[in-house]
């Protein structure tokens, strides 16, 4: 079975669709760049709901020590992403500092990219392979855009990895077949404007990654 992780969850409404869905990781977003922005404080009384049912996922894009203490004391998140330029050695830090596992995200685009995921494997828990965001866009991830999934066929990894970017509802089941991602992640395509999920939009998505 495929496991799904809904990113950018921001309302109990929302967050229970992907929680009845049986998401298997439910993301917050700390990231004050994004529409999907969540503060700590927030997210900590929101995710508690999702304590033990899904694995907690905290996104952060090159976050500093002060901000992922934050988080670490105030959401107690099984897993921090890592959707920035940080490094292995960074990764370790954090890891030490927060106590959480870390899901490292890399823009994919062409072959040569995957050269990344060697250097990241040791230092990982997941790996997540998203496309790389559009020419000027400020923000990492979460902007809809999508890569050549056929890229990762064949390809294993020491871990359970992540395929993201630009799924949908209508792709998901698509991609699955295509890369052989053994998990998902989805944020703009289940959202009815940017930053605004949809209830019925996640539990398509994650009916259509079940039966993948």
């Amino acid at each position: 079975m495929t496991l799904a992780k809904i990113c950018g969850l921001t309302t109990p409404e929302t967050l229970d669709a992907a929680l009845a869905g049986g998401a298997a990781f439910v993301g917050a977003v700390v990231f004050p760049k994004s529409p999907r922005h969540i503060d700590p404080l927030h997210a900590a009384t929101l995710f508690e709901r999702a304590r033990n049912r899904a694995k907690i996922v905290a996104v952060t894009v090159d976050a500093d020590d002060a901000l992922l203490t934050e988080i670490a004391l105030i959401l107690k998140p099984d897993l921090i992403q890592l959707h920035g330029a940080e490094t292995p050695a960074r990764a370790e830090q954090i890891r030490t500092l927060t106590g959480a596992g870390i899901i490292k995200s890399l823009p994919i685009r062409a072959h040569e990219d995957f050269a990344e995921a060697e250097v990241w494997e040791p230092f990982a828990d997941h790996l997540m392979f998203d496309a790389r965001p559009p020419e000027g866009s400020d923000l990492p991830g979460g902007v809809g855009a999508r890569f050549d999934w056929t890229l990762l066929a064949g390809r294993a990894f020491r871990h359970p990895w992540f395929v993201a970017g630009g799924l949908s509802p209508d792709n998901v089941a698509q991609a699955v077949r295509v890369s052989g991602a053994p998990m998902v992640d989805v944020s703009s395509g289940v959202e009815s404007a940017p930053g605004v999920k949809d209830p019925a939009l996640i539990a398509a998505f994650l009916k259509a990654a079940r039966s993948a």
